[in-house]
């Protein structure tokens, strides 16, 4: 570089960013970012504009799922800042790496509260709900604060790092070589955590001593990338496999050893269980109760890269401590020809249970009533999803999440994306919009009518990009169904219903989309697969008969009135 040349803290950050691999940016512009976006889009980065915060950090969230980098998400300070921590604290929860990048006013006015425009201790608000916080105060340390956010966000188990950037820091100016100097590559930010050998032992008995055993597959599998490894355990072992639905795809889900279609009689009856990327939270009711049989029946072997997760719930009698490739690794090291495979009377009742459940799946799904219900439109979309397994398919929504869970198989890994552990609704069309960019495939984003009221505007960035993105709303006119009443008479309708007959489709032509109003399986299917050959931005208004749903879904225990109204 010429001498005297400098540079800013703008070209250093990005400078940062591009070293350690990182292309895009998800964010939305203004002060004191707004330049940044416009210099990051220059340097050759991909800057993908939301229209609100919250979005774009659900999009930075899932793009590091996907690809085993921190998803970066910029935003403004205080108000923009807030909805941004929505994202990343959900993206810390699911242990999902994201960097929230952030302005924020300067140190000095708000130590003192002197009443800066948008003035607040950005630090100290986030600190609690992510892995790691920090601020970066001189140009020369941006290159430290970054590495020491990448490593974060991914090491150990991946999390949310909030990293706050003052406006003043920014405009620094410095020697340019001197800056170049100071950034810093990140080696090998996530590395192996081999399990103890004894440990691994451990884990081998129990497994062999077991007459019904059960792999569980969660998330922490799929985000491993480790795809090969765990297909040949479950294979090499024999044993039935249970995957969460984010987890859905490592192996296909018409795989002879899934037990998805006998989920409550596995869970019930294993007398071991094998926990992969998987904890024992309340989507799994915590190992306890009646989802688990008679109680203290069961053994389980847990491999987790934190041992504090060990013990959370229950006795875990075979911790296996490491990252989950390095474990499976190790696991299969162990199984040899010799190997006992399950007894057959477990195998062969697991599968009894699951063909019975198919045939009753399947005859449900062979019906067509008018109006549809969610039953035959996601016949419809399963369907689609067989003949294009490579397509992503984002769920979200009350009813609408749990029969797609059910309905619709995957096939391939990491092809499948939720509401995950806090079970949020609002992550649709971030997600959609993530996928899309990041691998480039096809998007079906399957979406409940209130699930999609939370992120819907995005349908115009869908449309700014070009995306090749197929939202469908289930459309039943309100909350679970369309059909609660105000009880006291007034004109107001009740909290649960919106417009009847809404035409959702025609938003998304509002941006210069596609629009497909579906009232049968048939005009889905159709609309759907049109989508998918053409690649354009779509959205299908999939209308539904308002009475099919039922209150909070599958999870109504976690609803005290809507349980005792089932009762």
């Amino acid at each position: 570089m010429p001498k005297g040349e400098t540079t800013d803290g703008f070209h250093l950050v990005i400078d940062a960013l591009k070293l350690n691999d990182i292309d895009t940016i998800f964010g939305l512009p203004g002060i004191p970012i707004t330049d940044l976006t416009r210099m990051a889009q220059a340097e050759g980065m991909r800057v993908i504009s939301f229209r609100h915060e919250q979005h774009a950090g659900n999009a930075a969230a899932a793009a590091g799922f996907l690809t085993g980098k921190p998803g970066i998400c910029l935003t403004v300070s205080a108000p923009g800042f807030l909805n941004g921590l929505t994202a990343l604290a959900n993206a810390t929860t699911n242990c999902f790496p994201m960097i929230l990048i952030s302005g924020s006013s300067e140190r000095e006015i708000v130590d003192l509260q002197q009443g800066d425009y948008e003035e607040m201790d950005q630090l100290a608000i986030a600190k609690p709900l992510c892995k790691a916080a920090y601020r970066v105060l001189h140009a020369a340390d941006i290159g430290i604060g970054i590495a020491r956010a990448i490593r974060a966000a991914l090491s150990g188990r991946p999390g949310g790092v909030y990293l706050d950037l003052p406006a003043k820091l920014l405009a620094q100016t410095m020697d340019a070589a001197a800056g170049q100097a100071s950034l810093i590559k990140v080696v090998d930010p996530a590395p192996r955590q081999i399990p103890a050998p004894d440990a691994v032992q451990r884990a081998l008995a129990l497994l062999r001593g077991a007459r019904r055993p059960l792999i569980l597959l969660g998330k922490g599998a799929a985000y491993a990338q480790a795809d090969a490894d765990i297909r040949a355990l479950v294979e090499r072992t024999g044993i039935p496999y249970l995957p969460m639905s984010m987890a859905k795809g490592l192996l296909p889900d018409n795989h002879p050893q899934s037990a998805s279609a006998a989920r409550s009689y596995v869970l019930a009856e294993a007398d071991v269980v094998m926990l992969v990327g998987a904890r024992l939270n309340w989507l799994l009711s915590h190992g306890k109760g009646k989802t688990w049989g008679a109680p203290n029946t069961k053994q389980f072997i847990q491999i987790d890269i934190a041992p504090t997760e060990i013990d959370s719930n229950v006795a875990i009698a075979a911790p296996v401590i490491g990252d989950i490739g390095s474990c499976v690794s190790a696991l299969l090291a162990g199984i040899d020809a010799n190997w006992s495979r399950p007894p057959a009377e477990w195998t062969a009742a697991v599968a009894d249970r699951k063909d019975r459940n198919l045939s009753k799946m399947a005859a449900t799904l062979a019906l067509n009533p008018s109006p549809m219900n969610f039953h035959s439109a996601l016949a419809a979309i399963r369907e689609v999803v067989k003949s294009r397994p490579d397509a992503i398919v984002v769920n979200e929504g009350a009813n609408t999440l749990d029969f797609a869970r059910s309905i619709v198989d995957m096939y391939e890994p990491r092809k499948r994306l939720d509401v995950g552990t806090w079970g949020i609704m609002g992550i649709g069309m971030g997600f959609a919009v993530a996928a899309a960019v990041t691998t480039g495939k096809p998007v079906i984003a399957i979406e409940g009518d209130s699930a999609f009221g939370f992120s819907g505007m995005e349908v115009e960035t869908i449309c700014r990009y070009d995306l090749p993105v197929c939202v469908v709303v289930f459309n039943n006119n309100g909350v679970y169904r369309g059909t609660d009443v105000n009880p006291s008479g007034t004109a107001d309708v009740a909290p649960t219903v919106f417009v009847k007959g809404a035409r959702y489709d025609r938003m998304i032509e509002a941006f210069g989309g596609v629009g497909v109003h579906a009232t049968t399986p048939a005009e889905l299917r159709k609309g759907l697969e049109q989508a998918l050959a053409s690649g354009k931005p779509t959205l299908i208004n999939a209308v539904i008969d308002e009475t099919a749903g039922t209150e909070s879904g599958r999870i109504t225990m976690l609803n005290p009135q809507a349980a005792a109204r089932k009762n």
